[in-house]
């Protein structure tokens, strides 16, 4: 099983831009959205709504550096 792509992104352009590009490239990796800071923190931590998701990291994690709530 591959492990997936977690990309940060608050920005809606830049969001389809990264998933066209990555679409381009043909990965077989399924891609996860996260739109802040704090989101990402709590599903790479297993936190909240992201407690009960399978261990392990991704195995790319693409973040935007300027970020609602947490940078």
């Amino acid at each position: 099983m591959l492990k997936p792509i977690l990309l940060v992104e608050d920005n809606p352009k830049d969001l389809e831009l990264t998933l066209v590009a990555l679409e381009r490239s043909q990965l077989a990796n399924e891609v996860i959205v996260m739109r802040d800071g704090a989101e990402a923190l709590d599903y790479l931590l297993r936190r909240g709504s992201h407690s009960t998701r399978d261990e392990g990291n991704p195995a790319v994690l693409l973040l935007d550096l300027k970020l609602p709530k947490i940078d």
